[in-house]
């Protein structure tokens, strides 16, 4: 076996005046984006001495605008309130260098594959059939610039790779209708550099849709299956749209997982004024935008189709003759976020319990960080939140303190049967779009399920009606027994499809949006 990452016996180290006992355990972290940095630091904090496996040359990970990690405070000469890219790549890597992270990182180092070993010689599962066993994951890295591979025998794996990267979500083009017809250019990412000048069609209208549009300098066309509007601002109506979804009151208009009776009645009683509150929000937002079902008239031209083809001149829509003529074609379709996830793991009933036999269904995880059948590895950074730095800390938190012993998972059973509650409520109030993973609506509910595991007291604010009726927001809170506690933001977040927004306005995206990784 390649190497053998670990040690004999537990020995002691002082870090930053406290007294580790550092373990024999070796815990192996795919990606060095903020999930990863962070699943990094919060095992160090354990006594553990990780390994991180970065593919890129770098630190990765651009998060959104006033992302803030607990204990790193941004440095006071960043005054911006959307500081650039750079900024804020400077402010992670600071992080990383503050907790003496990097060198726990290896750089260039792609992970190929994972294969796990029970500690009867066995693959693909355990003896007992439990999370916590004593078996070994094999990492199969390979060093990008030598393409020397090496194989690495681990305790723990912690998957941090994200699903905004690396496989682009390419549709399927009907027969002799591929790229290969376009006598133009296509790319597959957000080419904002190339549409200078250019007549540009862009399919989709998210995230990087969105941000292609505001560097054209021609009319373009916009290809959608399913319209997307996004908010101008988060002041619908000069009312702070924070007080309208993301507080403990607006959790109570919808049906949570695992609700008693007495939630199920508030839920179906408030459902009402969910509503309501949607329609407020979307009346402000054909106010503000004057948009049509056209799209605005003066940048972009939306067209709805289910499917397209290419032809020299550009693309040609389902269902009609004449193509739209275009220099440029911009796929902003996403990425397949699952199949990279699913295709690391060799084993393929490891694959099938990520994704499912048809890859249909969400990815299945236990506090959305671990997956029952699948021993010592978890997950983090692969379902979204309103804000996904934060729920990262403390999805790592509550990682390191399992890993700690501080507290014992249920049995098989009541993990699948929390996951299934959990995956009813997505495709509820998602739809067809659950496979996003997405718990945004109910970041509170999923933050007290995690501070209660960990034997902290989800109640943070001072006051009865601060506790029910203000934002959990840009607040540290107080909690004493966890001094570190990631917080909430909301500014600038996003509001997927797993939002009761969702129910009215389909999908509402911020307009500030950069590439996540992990």
């Amino acid at each position: 076996m390649g190497n053998q990452a670990g040690m004999d016996h537990d020995v002691t180290k002082i870090i930053h005046n406290h007294v580790l006992t550092i373990r024999k355990e070796v815990i192996a972290i795919i990606g060095g984006g903020i999930s990863g940095l962070l699943a990094c630091k919060y095992a160090i904090s354990k006594g553990f001495d990780p390994i991180v496996f970065e593919s890129e040359s770098s630190i990765g990970g651009t998060p959104k605008p006033l992302y803030q990690f607990s204990d790193f405070p941004w440095p006071d000469s960043v005054t911006e309130v959307l500081p650039d890219q750079h900024t804020v790549l400077e402010y992670i890597e600071s992080y990383a260098r503050h907790f003496d992270l990097v060198r726990h990182i290896q750089f260039n180092n792609k992970v190929l594959s994972l294969s796990y070993e029970d500690d009867g010689g066995n693959g693909d599962s355990s003896i007992s059939g439990e999370w916590m066993s004593n078996g070994k994951w094999n990492v199969t890295v390979q060093h990008t610039p030598t393409l020397s591979i090496k194989v690495y025998q681990v305790d723990y794996v912690v998957v941090c790779v994200g699903k905004f990267s690396q496989v682009p979500n390419i549709p399927e083009f009907p027969q002799n209708k591929g790229p290969e017809a376009f006598e133009g250019k296509m790319d597959s990412t957000a080419a904002t550099d190339f549409v200078k000048g250019k007549h540009v069609a862009v399919v989709g209208f998210q995230k990087s849709g969105h941000g292609v549009l505001h560097r054209v300098e021609r009319p373009c066309t916009v290809i959608i299956r399913t319209p997307h509007w996004n908010v101008p601002d988060y002041f619908p109506w000069g009312f702070p749209m924070a007080k309208l979804y993301l507080n403990r009151f607006s959790e109570l208009t919808a049906h949570k997982p695992g609700e008693g009776l007495l939630l199920y009645l508030i839920a179906t009683i408030l459902s009402p004024l969910r509503w309501g509150f949607s329609k407020f929000v979307e009346s402000y937002i054909k106010h503000k935008l004057g948009l049509s079902k056209h799209g605005d008239g003066r940048t972009f031209k939306l067209k709805k189709a289910k499917s397209f083809g290419f032809t020299k001149q550009g693309i040609v829509l389902e269902g009609q003759a004449e193509p739209i003529k275009s220099d440029l074609v911009i796929l902003a379709t996403g990425f397949k976020g699952i199949d990279k996830l699913k295709h690391i793991f060799e084993s393929p009933k490891y694959q099938q319990l990520i994704a499912g036999s048809d890859d249909s269904a969400a990815v299945p995880l236990y506090r959305e960080c671990i997956h029952p059948q699948i021993p010592q590895l978890a997950i983090i950074g692969f379902s979204e939140s309103i804000a996904n730095l934060y729920t990262s800390e403390i999805r790592c938190r509550w990682l390191a303190e399992l890993l700690d012993g501080k507290f014992k998972l249920p049995s098989v059973k009541m993990m699948e049967k929390d996951i299934a509650e959990w995956d009813k409520y997505k495709k509820r109030y998602s739809k067809k779009y659950y496979r996003k993973s997405c718990i945004g609506a109910l970041h509170i509910w999923h933050n007290d399920q995690l501070c209660k595991d960990m034997g902290w007291n989800p109640k943070r604010k001072k006051g009865l009606w601060a506790e029910w009726f203000e934002p959990y927001g840009l607040h540290r809170p107080n909690i004493r027994s966890a001094p570190n506690f990631p917080f909430l933001g909301f500014l600038f977040c996003v509001f997927t499809s797993s939002s009761p927004l969702f129910y009215r306005l389909k999908s509402v995206i911020c307009h500030f949006s950069l590439k996540i990784k992990g």
